[in-house]
């Protein structure tokens, strides 16, 4: 199974960067892509971006399309979110995954946008 452990959160102001990693344990041939997902208070879990392995495509929510970008370094096993242009609404707890035919959720770090 593939441990996930995020780091990079914290507490910006609006309009600022932050960029989220994601350390997996091992990869596997069956997680074929990586993603980010993120739940602020009261609301449920929304899926924000995605990563192929092998091709490197990607994917975004509407929500932080050409704000949010997605990378993956294959030798380290690890995927990026680089997130710009900050707004308080992006305040959540973020959470790496890894797709097998379904999602499995790293722990979260929580991301804070202050106005």
């Amino acid at each position: 199974q593939v441990q996930l452990v995020e780091s990079g959160g914290g507490l910006v102001q609006a309009g600022g960067s932050l960029r989220l990693s994601c350390a997996a344990s091992r990869r596997t041939f069956s997680s074929n892509a990586m993603g980010w997902f993120r739940q602020a208070p009261g609301k449920e879990r929304e899926f924000i971006a995605a990563i192929s392995w092998t091709s490197g495509a990607t994917s975004y929510a509407d929500s932080v399309k050409g704000r949010f970008t997605i990378s993956r370094d294959n030798a380290k096993n690890t995927v990026y979110l680089q997130m710009n242009s900050l707004k308080p609404e992006d305040t959540a707890v973020y959470y790496c995954a890894a797709n097998s035919g379904s999602w499995s959720f790293g722990q979260g770090t929580q991301v804070t946008v202050s106005s």
